[in-house]
């Protein structure tokens, strides 16, 4: 029997990975960056409270809708050339949002970079499966691929915090300007270009469908994450509907054409569908996290924003670590073991956040976060390998977008999730304890949840907001607690699902 031996990157290679790295950090740069710029920008451009939301928001809904449809483009068109064109496009709409006049031209700007940028998730993904054909030598690539993005999204704060302190809100947005140059400039030189051989049109109304079936999911979990379990009435359920409608029909149509948006047959490797599977549900407890343990160190420990950036550096690191290092063992250990024990750590963290008290300050709660982001690392970088490594070359465009696209929509579908179980549990235990003596206004404030407290202040006795701290720490106890016991299942699924998937080996392919 003969095996096919695969091509061991060179410096070359290497040199095009860091230069994927640049958009990829960008990317999670661009999602916390605005964070700290938001009250700045709305003193100067007044905008509507749906406004605001729409500022925040409308970023992340661009990306998720149109991660398949670039993903596809890129394998059709040239991965390079969507990467490039994709770049440019980020660059002139940063620039547009750096100096929108109004907060209707920083919506439209802010939808531009999110159509922007679901051009560089995919098409730095796939382009690293073509540099690097040796599975051990793809493995870490990804591994530090899935990395930049976590450290970008860790230095948003950090980024944004030091550039208002000298400069207006728009030099948030103009930070991406000098990377975007940096691919442009190098990526001709670094990075191959590849396209894959296509038959038939490209399938634009297969574009209209998935973005039917992708916005409106997105649109009902954000919803549901900012209003609670109050969000599940008014529009959500008739989009929760229009979009598993839309998602039928294009699966009914995929199968149909020679030419699918979406080549369905990617799901009949049983290795790509686990994948996927376990990058969900895992973004789930990670995407939740993330978002009570921002809101504890900024409300519960007073930090500033940018001081709880900081704190998110060790969990960055062991995230890193994770990531860097799972791809090393997983050349002598399988994938699915390496994946199970670190998700097994990860239990011990969501541990230790479940049972924080609001006295015992911030180390536990970084401790804990940090156990959580070291199974991320080996999640995201063993996961996405699995899932772009079982997919054929001409497809890992597709794949890549696919992976995306889960991410994307288990860290929405935790914070809905999470944060909801959270406000539950606050709203049941401030009951009983808000004053009536108290503003209307305020006693809303001490109802509806810990920031609206905060924000209230001024309004309520010291004692009320400690109580509403307790309360929420309560909640993140809650809310953790289910998520590791979520996580423990996830860990035995991975090993035994994935146990079938041989440690990585050197010079193969396949």
């Amino acid at each position: 029997m003969t095996t096919s031996v695969a091509r061991r990157a060179g410096p070359r290679e290497w040199a095009g990975l860091a230069v994927l790295a640049v958009p990829t950090v960008l990317l999670g740069l661009d999602v916390t960056v605005l964070y700290l710029a938001l009250p700045a920008l709305a003193a100067e451009l007044h905008p509507s409270g749906t406004q605001a939301l729409w500022i925040m928001d409308a970023y992340g809904f661009l990306i998720a809708g149109f991660l398949v449809t670039m993903g596809t483009l890129g394998d059709r068109f040239g991965r390079r050339r969507l990467l490039l064109a994709g770049a440019g496009a980020f660059g002139a709409a940063s620039v547009a949002a750096a100096y929108a006049p109004s907060a209707e031209a920083l919506i439209a700007a802010r939808a531009a970079l999110g159509i922007a940028g679901a051009t560089l998730m995919p098409s730095t993904l796939a382009l690293i499966s073509n540099m690097f054909a040796d599975a051990r030598q793809r493995a870490l690539a990804i591994g530090i691929w899935a990395t930049m993005f976590a450290l970008g999204m860790a230095a948003g704060p950090l980024v944004g915090g030091a550039l208002l302190e000298r400069f207006w809100w728009g030099s948030a947005f103009l930070v991406a300007v000098p990377m975007v140059a940096v691919v442009l400039v190098a990526a001709p030189f670094l990075l191959p270009e590849y396209r894959a051989r296509q038959e038939g049109p490209f399938d634009l109304a297969g574009v209209v469908l998935s973005l039917g079936a992708i916005l409106p999911v997105v649109y009902a979990v954000k919803h549901v994450a900012a209003e609670g379990a109050g969000g599940l009435g008014g529009a959500t359920v008739p989009a929760l509907a229009a979009g598993a409608a839309s998602g039928v029909w294009f699966v009914r149509r995929q199968r149909t054409l020679a030419a699918p948006l979406l080549d369905l047959r990617l799901f009949a490797e049983r290795t790509f569908g686990v994948a996927l599977g376990l990058l969900l549900v895992g973004l789930v407890g990670v995407g939740g996290v993330m978002y009570l343990v921002t809101q504890h160190l900024q409300l519960v420990e007073g930090m500033t924003p940018l001081a709880a950036g900081a704190w998110m550096g060790p969990p960055a690191l062991m995230m890193f670590v994770a990531a860097i290092g799972a791809p090393l063992l997983a050349r002598r250990i399988r994938p699915g073991y390496v994946v199970g024990a670190t998700l097994g750590v990860s239990v011990i963290g969501y541990g230790l956040l479940a049972t924080v008290d609001r006295t015992d300050g911030a180390g536990p709660v970084v401790t804990g976060f940090a156990l959580v982001y070291l199974g991320l690392g080996a999640l995201a970088a063993l996961g996405t390998d699995l899932v772009v490594g079982s997919a054929p070359p001409e497809q890992a465009g597709s794949a890549s977008a696919l992976s995306e696209t889960v991410q994307e929509l288990g860290l929405a579908v935790g914070v809905a999730v999470l944060g909801s179980v959270t406000t539950v549990v606050y709203r049941a235990r401030m009951e009983g304890w808000i004053p009536a003596g108290l503003p209307d206004s305020a006693r809303q404030a001490a109802g509806d949840g810990l920031p609206a407290a905060a924000g209230a202040e001024a309004e309520l006795p010291a004692w009320v907001l400690r109580r509403s701290e307790e309360a929420f720490v309560t909640g993140l106890n809650v809310a953790t607690g289910i998520a590791g016991a979520a996580v423990a299942v996830l860990a035995v699924v991975a090993a035994v699902a994935l146990r079938g998937v041989g440690p990585m080996k050197a010079e193969e392919d396949g």
